[in-house]
Formats: C-alpha cells, sequence, structure tokens
C-alpha cells in the first residue's frame, strides 16, 4: 500500500506539472485579460473576476492578476516597465552575460600565451648540449 500512495503521490505532481504549462499561448493571456476587463464589474471585488476568468481559461489567478498588472503599464494607466522596456532588459543582461563570458576567455588566453613569452619560462635550447 506504501508503494501505491507514492505512486499515487507521484502521479498528482506530474498531473499537476502538465496542467499547468510553462508557457501559456498569448492568445489565451489577451482573452483571459480582456475578459477581465469587460466583465470585472460583474462581479463584487476585482479578486473575484480574477478567480473566476483564471477558472474558466484554465490559467492560475496570480498569473492572470500579473498580466492584467503589466496590461495597465503597457496602457499607461500605471506606472512601471513596459513590455518593451522589459524585453530590452532581458536582451541587454544576456548580450552582457555574453560580453562577460567573451572577455573571460580572452583574459585566459592572453595569460596562457603572455607565459610563453616570459623569459623565465623558456628552456635553455643550446646550452645544455655542449
Amino acid at each position: 500500500m506504501l508503494k501505491r500512495l507514492r505512486f499515487g503521490a507521484a502521479s498528482l505532481v506530474a498531473e499537476r506539472m502538465l496542467c499547468m504549462p510553462r508557457k501559456v499561448d498569448e492568445q489565451v493571456k489577451a482573452r483571459a485579460v480582456r475578459l477581465v476587463a469587460e466583465h470585472g464589474g460583474e462581479y463584487p471585488s476585482l479578486t473575484a473576476a480574477l478567480v473566476a476568468v483564471a477558472k474558466q481559461e484554465g490559467v492560475s489567478c496570480e498569473s492572470l492578476r500579473r498580466w492584467m498588472t503589466q496590461d495597465q503599464i503597457d496602457a499607461g494607466k500605471r506606472e512601471g516597465r513596459t513590455s518593451e522596456e522589459l524585453a530590452e532588459i532581458k536582451e541587454l543582461k544576456a548580450k552582457v552575460k555574453r560580453l562577460e563570458s567573451d572577455n573571460a576567455i580572452l583574459k585566459a588566453a592572453t595569460v596562457f600565451f603572455v607565459g610563453g613569452l616570459d623569459p623565465r619560462n623558456r628552456r635553455s635550447s643550446g646550452s645544455s648540449k655542449k
């Protein structure tokens, strides 16, 4: 019976992972945000609207709340970084990471090649043969 419980727990975890994809389709995001914006007044609170639409669309309530916040920022109704700014920041961080990696490789190569030019590291080629 213990093995069944472990297998059952593992299958529940796997099932949950299948239900909550890591990347949600942009059309689903846009539809969910639109539904909350259009029908939010029909609910007693914004949270209630978020819960209902999230359940209907099969996404988490917290994800939908973040999408709504980002939509308001993009529309200029709220302070914060727009989606375009966030994408640019992400791109620039990736570029900095690549450049730092390239720099580290070049530094290592410089140390390697300079070490070969140092006279103290050279072997005397002809003096020991005489």
